[in-house]
């Protein structure tokens, strides 16, 4: 099953944004609001991935959206707006983490991630070469289709997510953040963040797996 981390940043269908870009354009407040209190939280975890402090990532933000204000009588919805208004957070938080110093390239640290080859799943999580089934799961993971709705979203579990992703590489964590948070397509990340197709793809998948391996006590046996 794929970890997925909420529905921050939840996409409009394609007449609720056409309506939201007619109001916006018109100058409208009340939904400018209702587009900032659907996205900034998304807006500021995805900053927070290339910038040194929550601080700075609100500053990103802010900047963020003024861009966004400035860009709408030119947006020409080549894009979905919640895609258009990531890439422009994204750029400038890239921006921001260059004058903070942090200006090792996304794309070096990317191969640095892409080749060690880290498991990701623990290895003792299978059976070894003596074993009537080597390789295989020595005991199926547990499925979270099984579990209570309500606690597969409570607060607490968001919480541990949360820290789950946090504790990822700044790559990964910005990878899974841009395609499970801001619903970036693969293509989009990979204009984006300089990379490869293949290597958006390992570093989801090694991101998404370290997030459902952090996840498993809690789930699987209910640790609080």
């Amino acid at each position: 099953m794929t970890v997925r981390l909420g529905n921050d940043g939840e996409r409009y269908s394609a007449a609720e944004e056409s309506a939201l870009l007619a109001r916006l354009r018109a100058g409208d407040e009340a939904a400018f609001l209702a587009l900032v209190d659907r996205y900034a939280a998304a807006m500021q975890k995805i900053a927070r991935a290339y910038v040194r402090d929550d601080a700075s990532a609100e500053d990103v933000v802010q900047e963020a959206w003024l861009g966004v204000l400035r860009g709408l009588a030119n947006f020409e919805g080549r894009s979905s707006l919640r895609s258009w208004i990531f890439t422009i957070v994204v750029n400038r938080a890239k921006t921001r983490g260059v004058r903070e110093a942090r200006s090792v390239p996304f794309s070096a640290l990317a191969r640095d991630e892409v080749e060690r080859d880290d498991p990701s799943v623990a290895p003792d999580r299978f059976a070894g070469p003596e074993g009537q089934w080597p390789g295989h799961w020595k005991e199926d993971p547990a499925s979270w289709g099984e579990r209570p709705e309500e606690r597969l979203l409570s607060a607490e579990l968001r919480a541990r997510i949360d820290a789950a992703v946090d504790a990822l590489p700044p790559v990964q964590r910005s990878v899974v953040l841009m395609r499970d948070v801001a619903g970036q397509t693969t293509a989009d990340i990979c204009n984006v963040m300089e990379l490869t197709e293949t290597n958006v793809r390992v570093l989801l998948h090694r991101a998404r797996a370290k997030i459902r391996r952090a996840l498993d006590a809690y789930v699987s046996e209910g640790v609080v």
